[in-house]
């Protein structure tokens, strides 16, 4: 809105409030309006909020496919691979195992993706 229109709305405003003002006491007021529009007012408390604690449930599927599958890598006998699958690890709760195969590191995540919004 144009300083013009603010203006002529104040004008308008205070005529129907029964309370006229003159030009000058209007364009005052817009300009106030205009300043005031500007300022954003940003406010923090002084505790900071404690984070909720959220409790993970435990998945049973993931956690039986997960332990499926670290007992087959370690009952597996690979041709291409000549050394021994070692430290077969399960980690962060039922979503990774790690082990190595000679000096590499190898790790495997499963994901568990959420059902498809229609």
């Amino acid at each position: 809105m144009t300083k013009e229109k603010l203006i002529e709305k104040i004008l308008k405003e205070c005529e129907q409030d029964g309370e006229p003002v003159t030009r000058e006491e209007a364009e005052s007021m817009a300009e106030m309006e205009i300043k005031a529009n500007g300022i954003k007012r940003y406010e923090q408390s002084d505790k900071p909020r404690k984070p909720a604690k959220r409790e993970r449930k435990p998945d049973e599927v993931k956690r039986e496919i997960i332990s499926t599958i670290a007992q087959n890598l370690d009952r597996a006998v690979f041709e291409n691979i000549s050394d021994e699958i070692q430290n077969i690890k399960i980690t962060k709760a039922e979503r990774e195992i790690s082990f190595s195969v000679g000096s590499d590191e190898y790790t495997v995540t499963l994901v568990k993706h959420r059902p498809k919004k229609d």
